[in-house]
């Protein structure tokens, strides 16, 4: 009796397993992860990714070696914006609307922060990427729906 309760306790003390994502072989950052690029294994890690449908789609943001856990960080949207690519500058409150170029001045994708020179004034700021591929500026440098007619 003692030894089926020290077994059951032993059984119930065992951390648990689950399945991460995995990579099948060496993929530049940069990549667009497709299903065929990610295994899934065995096994548990910190902030791994546990399905495929969580990680196609998604931008390798860093290298990712085959047989190493995918860690959601790892991860992000596609990039819509290159360095050095000219995007459109928007900038609106209350009512105003302001659009000029800019320089973008690293890679960004929907949703991330990304630095920008604007071409007029030679001056740098920091905004938002939204899904037309603008940058977005100002108090509320948020995804805009409202300039899809712009």
């Amino acid at each position: 009796m003692m030894f089926r309760l020290a077994a059951l306790l032993c059984l119930l003390a065992a951390p648990l397993r689950a399945d991460m994502l995995v990579a099948a072989r060496m993929i530049p950052a940069g990549t667009v992860l497709e299903p065929r690029d990610v295994l899934l294994r065995e096994g548990s890690a910190a902030g791994a990714v546990e399905a495929v449908s969580a990680a196609a789609g998604l931008e390798a943001r860093v290298v990712l070696y085959p047989g190493r856990p995918i860690r959601a960080a790892d991860l992000g949207p596609p990039a819509l914006i290159e360095r050095n690519q000219i995007v459109t500058l928007v900038y609106r409150r209350s009512g105003l609307l302001i659009a000029t170029e800019a320089r973008a001045l690293g890679r960004g994708g929907v949703g991330d922060m990304l630095k920008v020179m604007n071409l007029a004034s030679r001056s740098t700021v920091t905004g938002q990427v939204d899904e037309a591929g603008r940058v977005i500026v100002g108090p509320s440098a948020r995804l805009l729906k409202d300039l899809e007619d712009f």
